[in-house]
């Protein structure tokens, strides 16, 4: 029985190497490695790894950051990213751990013991520079993970509003749940994953964000949102901008924010300004409503999370040393490009005779499947050279496969290819018209090329219906239904039920 389908299309990585320049060039990382280097004779820090004012002032002009007012934002989320990846380590004073209680019985921490942990450079500082790309990445995606986790929370004066005088936090009040905001978070970059596996050309182009919100909220079947589903989708809106904004740093995805003038309170929380009409709408700058795009960097860290999972996301390549079967079942369940990105690499591994014996031996069998596997095999065949020619002269006398061998051997201008027979003509036809209905159903394509086959033969299903071939009545019902011309679809039927019959 053949496996399932991968639960995601597969994408196309760039190289370890290629990642890890992108994962140091992105902005996050880059100011966490300076200011491990920057660390690197120790400097004092709050129990935990936060700077004092004052180192937190010298990080923020060292990262050149002192004419933005959100700097000391900056570099303190970089010095965290430091803290977390262990590009910076932190040695807490002694008693730090609880054991002393001296120091608290005020309720605290003495002043002098505010900043009396010390910040160096880490181990993980060195892999940056002496270790491989696998090395940088895994630095990388350690970050990510807490930054995905940031983006995840609520915000903080949210959650000082919600601190009761108990100093418990009332989660109900809170509205928040862990879970589904994790969730919906990483639904939303599973979306963008989709976008860029099914089409590589229109993931280039940043997604629109009301577009990946309503992706989200809006039901398929619902023909026109109402106005709660709107709001819900405005709320999410606001929610994504916060997101995207602290992800972008990372290298994760191009974000464009939205415009803050759009953005405005109502009862306390964010919503975006809808246009009033559809005009107003058409005349809006689609992009003022934000606009992002999943990064090859952020494809790999999807990916990496979704194997994490337990998901099958596959990449390009990782047929290459698998058999011919198994590349022939997985290929008709991948985009075109994609495809043939795959088939390449299968190649690249065999000489064109070997792969071409491999994939013709792959391509027999009258099961269900056969004929989608010989039309794969057809088609990967036709990325090989001359040098398979004697695979392909060896299967000419076969019946499964001396049909397509004939093809291309013509398509490659060989010479001294013998004739098909009518029988093999026929049975060739039934078989790709059988292929085609497995991989593409009831299609435009289909429906031409069923036309274009009668046109030219006036007496095709007189002897269609004869071709000793496992699909044969399926084929021919399925002419029945896509002839536009009800005299040969009719013609079509009834060859259908005369090859039951016979059957």
């Amino acid at each position: 029985m053949p496996e399932e389908r991968p639960t995601m299309p597969p994408v196309r990585l760039r190289t370890d190497a290629e990642l890890a320049r992108d994962a140091l060039a992105a902005p996050l990382l880059a100011r966490a490695v300076r200011l491990a280097r920057w660390a690197e004779q120790g400097k004092p820090v709050a129990s935990g790894g936060a700077l004092p004012e004052g180192e937190l002032r010298e990080a923020t002009e060292l990262l050149e950051l002192t004419g933005d007012e959100d700097g000391p934002l900056y570099a303190a989320q970089a010095w965290q990213l430091a803290v977390d990846t262990g590009l910076v380590e932190i040695e807490e004073p002694a008693g730090a751990d609880g054991d002393d209680d001296s120091d608290r019985v005020n309720g605290g921490e003495s002043a002098e013991d505010e900043f009396s942990a010390v910040a160096t450079s880490g181990e993980e500082l060195r892999l940056i520079t002496e270790g491989g790309p696998r090395d940088v990445l895994e630095i990388w995606l350690d970050g990510f993970e807490t930054v995905l986790a940031d983006a995840a929370a609520p915000d903080l004066s949210d959650i000082a509003a919600q601190i009761s005088e108990s100093g418990e936090l009332d989660l109900d009040a809170l509205d928040w749940n862990p879970e589904e905001e994790a969730e919906f978070l990483d639904g939303v970059l599973g979306n963008l994953y989709l976008l860029t596996a099914l089409d590589e050309e229109a993931a280039t182009v940043p997604v629109p964000l009301p577009a990946l919100a309503a992706s989200m909220i809006v039901p398929e079947d619902m023909d026109e949102p109402t106005d709660d589903i709107l709001e819900e989708v405005s709320e999410a809106m606001v929610r994504l901008d916060d997101q995207f904004r602290l992800l972008a740093p990372t290298g994760l995805v191009e974000y464009q924010p939205v415009d803050e003038a759009l953005i405005q309170e109502v009862d306390g929380e964010g919503r975006i300004q809808e246009p009033e009409t559809a005009q107003e709408l058409e005349d809006e700058d689609v992009s003022r409503y934000g606009m992002v795009r999943l990064t090859p960097l952020g494809v790999y860290a999807v990916r990496a999370r979704m194997l994490e999972a337990g998901i099958d996301a596959p990449a390009v390549g990782d047929l290459a040393d698998q058999g011919a079967d198994i590349l022939l079942d997985a290929l008709p369940g991948h985009p075109e490009p994609a495809a043939r990105a795959e088939a390449e690499q299968w190649l690249a591994r065999r000489t064109p005779e070997e792969a071409a014996r491999e994939l013709l031996a792959a391509a027999r069998g009258d099961d269900e499947d056969a004929p989608l596997r010989r039309l794969t095999c057809q088609q990967t065949l036709s990325l090989t050279g001359p040098e398979a020619e004697p695979a392909l002269r060896e299967v000419l006398d076969d019946r499964h496969l001396g049909g397509l061998a004939r093809v291309w051997l013509a398509e490659n201008g060989v010479a001294g290819v013998p004739e098909p027979s009518e029988e093999m003509v026929f049975w060739l036809t039934v078989d790709t018209l059988a292929a085609q209905l497995a991989s593409e159903g009831d299609s435009a394509e289909l429906r031409d090329l069923v036309r274009g086959l009668v046109d030219q033969s006036g007496s095709f299903f007189d002897s269609a219906w004869r071709v000793d071939h496992p699909a044969t009545a399926d084929v021919l019902e399925a002419m029945g239904r896509l002839h536009p011309d009800k005299k040969a679809a009719k013609e079509a039927r009834k060859a259908a039920f005369k090859a039951r019959s016979r059957a």
